[in-house]
């Protein structure tokens, strides 16, 4: 029973022990008492698709989850058993062959990117199988496959891309790292290339504000990444990449297990893009001049006889890109009027830790403590326009779990304190600001998998520049039938903006900035504040014998202060606090199902209404597509010897007509249309898998080389008045074809 309880505690506390696996051996006992191995049965978390294979030693290793508690271990020509998870480690399990039964046994496929009818919160579980399908070399690029969310180019010069969520951009989104904010601040606008793509496991997508736990900023949405573990990762993993746009990429990763509890591992990315690419003729680069290192030392440890987990992360990064004009030459050009040019040089060092105990002698209750600290240097001009910015952020979590009665009433509460310091340049004005704040939380979940389940939660903080406020959220999720699932969201978030490191496509013009406001406490300007509501139906099912799955998303956002950002008057961008409403409305269809043997279908519909009270009136968001369209078609031939396969991919981005911001005062050729057409975007990969092993991939993006006839705004004059590179709707860059290789010991 201590085992027992001691597995139950540690549960407890999912956050902080994610890397969690149960395990086991699945066998066959004969007539003459033998014990033989049973190698790829299939054992998933009832009535989910989540779920993993045993090895040819009848081995498996499977992540928990706590929305679920028994296991299904199904086999062709054996009778399907079920197990109740007690344990980490349920030892022998034995199936016993079905000798009358002469039909073929359907096995159930597991699909790589995975929803929970369970789960309270409408998150969406994203594993590295599905980064494979893609040429995925950072986290900025690891959801072309994936409807969940919009990626956009964010001008035409930088080439950073953008994660959008519920038609609002990246900065309402709260990224974290194993539950730890990590992409924010500083780093908004290019953090998420600073994530390869290789290094990591798995990534939550969640709609909605996220877990009181994790913070009070979330307004659209939460986007965690689950890093590769040391002591379940492979001994070490090789990925190289190259495409026709002369960039190149390596990704090493080399774990060392030191003994049953303790492993490290090493991991190196790094990229370099060479080729000045001008495909348009405008005299500037299609995508920027670029090079990136970036290392990362992991520790973890675990020891649940004594009920210790830990682990810890030491990155260091250096990225430098240069961009502008193809002649530029920043020796010479740099800070005259010659040639423009542009260069964003950035060292960036983050350490953080995870540590949880789980009480031997008391039943289901635990502690954790996360931590985390970084220090961002950013400098960089655009043309004769200078920005320089150092960020250091430090970062704890005080954790306590238990429950009260039993584990369908469980509980969660804890102090977090934030601290961040910030120093801005931009062309001789300077900022600087530390903000502060600590809060207190307390989450209360109900646990019903028949019906009912809902988690409530409440936080209060104290911030220096936010004042004193309470953040309430609340996720309910009932089932309506077999197999189908009603949720709703509703939340607060709040947020400073960072307005300057939130949008530096806006130095890449001429534009002159102006701020409408002083008596705020960030840059003169109040904080944000929004209301997130939303309703989501989920239906899995079969269909001609072939599984499904269907879902419609609603989501309202509606902001009670906003800081608008302000570019409809030609030459001037403005930033202001609100004054009316700014709302956000989306709807979201997506229906996923194989319609043939190993052929995946994922369409997915969305539609966005998001408008913004300006100075002007009521006008819609610009760049913000009305409609969308997503289709990706997958197959994967039958696995042969040694893993032998075929997988084949193709994805189809349709995106409607937008608005464009107001270029109507601009002289004749460099005025805009009202609305920039719709297009569609192509992107395919072939994957050839040789053994288990080693694999080549080679693919596709653009493939229909559709873009943007005009990204730059007079683009031979940069140094006049109407120079702008900020209205950018599509593509720059055409076609591009890669290959790369993956090369894996375990």
């Amino acid at each position: 029973m201590k085992a027992i309880f001691l597995f139950i505690v540690f549960l407890s506390i999912q956050p902080i022990y994610s890397q969690l696996k149960i395990t086991g051996i699945v066998l066959e006992r004969t007539e003459k008492g033998d014990q033989i191995s049973l190698e790829d049965v299939h054992i998933t978390w009832a009535e989910t698709t989540i779920g993993t294979l045993s090895n040819k030693d009848g081995e498996f290793s499977l992540a928990y989850t706590a929305t679920h508690t028994k296991l299904v271990f199904s086999y062709v020509g054996y009778v399907s058993d079920t197990i109740t998870v007690n344990r980490p480690h349920l030892g022998k399990i034995y199936l016993q062959p079905n000798i009358a039964l002469e039909e073929v046994v359907v096995k159930r496929k597991i699909n790589s990117i995975q929803k929970s009818l369970f789960n309270p919160q409408n998150t969406v579980n994203v594993d590295s199988r599905e980064m494979l399908k893609a040429a995925c070399c950072n986290l900025s690029e690891s959801f072309e496959t994936n409807p969940s969310v919009d990626v956009s180019i964010s001008d035409g010069i930088s080439g950073a891309k953008q994660i959008q969520m519920l038609g609002m951009n990246s900065p309402y989104l709260l990224f974290t790292q194993e539950n730890m904010p990590f992409i924010r601040g500083a780093s908004q606008i290019y953090g998420l290339s600073f994530i390869p793509g290789s290094w990591i496991e798995s990534i939550q997508i969640t709609k909605g504000a996220g877990a009181v736990l994790n913070g009070f900023e979330s307004i659209s949405g939460q986007i965690n990444t689950e890093l590769v573990k040391p002591l379940t990762d492979q001994k070490f993993f090789f990925n190289s990449y190259a495409n026709s746009n002369e960039r190149f990429e390596l990704n090493t990763r080399y774990n060392t297990i030191l003994n049953d509890k303790l492993a490290t591992g090493l991991y190196l990315h790094t990229n370099l893009r060479s080729g000045k690419i001008d495909r348009n003729n405008d005299n500037f680069l299609d995508t920027p001049l670029a090079k990136q290192l970036n290392l990362m030392n992991r520790w973890q440890y675990i020891d649940l006889d004594k009920g210790w987990v830990s682990y810890l992360n030491l990155q260091y990064l250096t990225d430098k890109k240069q961009t502008g004009d193809t002649r530029y030459e920043p020796r010479t050009d740099k800070f005259t009027s010659n040639i423009w040019g542009s260069e964003i040089n950035t060292h960036r060092f983050d350490a953080s830790a995870k540590i949880g105990y789980v009480f031997p002698d008391l039943q289901y209750q635990s502690f954790g403590y996360q931590t985390a600290y970084s220090d961002h240097r950013q400098n960089s001009y655009y043309g004769n326009t200078i920005y320089t910015i150092d960020h250091q952020s430090f970062y704890s979590n005080l954790l306590f779990n238990s429950i009260i009665g039993s584990t369908q009433h469980k509980f969660k509460t804890g102090l977090s304190f934030n601290y961040d310091k910030y120093d801005e340049e931009v062309t001789l004005e300077y900022f600087s600001r530390v903000d502060n704040a600590i809060g207190s939380f307390f989450e209360y979940t109900y646990d019903s998998l028949e019906k009912l389940s809902f988690v409530a939660g409440l936080r209060a903080d104290h911030s220096n520049r936010l004042g004193n406020f309470m953040t309430p959220r609340l996720h309910v999720r009932y089932s309506l039938w077999d197999k189908a699932s009603l949720r709703f969201n509703l939340g607060r978030g709040k947020r400073a903006a960072n307005i300057y490191a939130e949008n530096q496509q806006l130095f890449a013009s001429n534009r002159t900035i102006t701020i409408l406001s002083t008596q705020g406490k960030i840059y003169g300007l109040d904080p944000e504040i929004a209301w997130n509501t939303g309703l989501n139906f989920t239906q899995k099912g079969y269909l001609f014998n072939r599984l499904f799955d269907i879902s419609l998303d609603y989501y309202h956002v509606s902001f009670i202060d906003q800081v608008v950002v302000d570019w409809e008057t030609p030459q001037e961008i403005s930033f202001y606090n609100l004054k009316g409403k700014s709302i956000s409305n989306s709807v979201q269809m997506d229906f996923n199902y194989e319609i043939l043997k190993n052929l995946d279908i994922r369409a997915t519909y969305k539609n966005y209404d998001v408008h913004v009270n300006y100075n002007k009136g009521r006008l819609e968001k610009p760049l913000q597509p009305r409609n969308r369209v997503f289709i990706n078609l997958n197959y994967e031939t039958k696995k042969k010897y040694e893993g032998r396969q075929w997988v084949l991919d193709f994805t189809a981005n349709r995106l409607g007509k937008q608005r464009l911001p107001d270029t109507s005062a601009n002289p004749a050729p460099y005025q805009l249309d009202t609305y920039a057409a719709a297009y569609t975007i192509l992107n395919t990969q072939i994957t050839r898998i040789f053994n288990n092993s080693f694999d080549i991939y080679m693919g596709g993006e653009n493939i229909g080389n559709f873009v943007q006839k005009q990204p730059i705004i007079a683009a031979s004059d940069p140094f006049g008045p109407y120079f702008d590179s900020t209205i950018t709707y599509a593509p720059t860059l055409g076609g591009t074809y890669y290959l790369g290789l993956r090369y894996k010991i375990k």
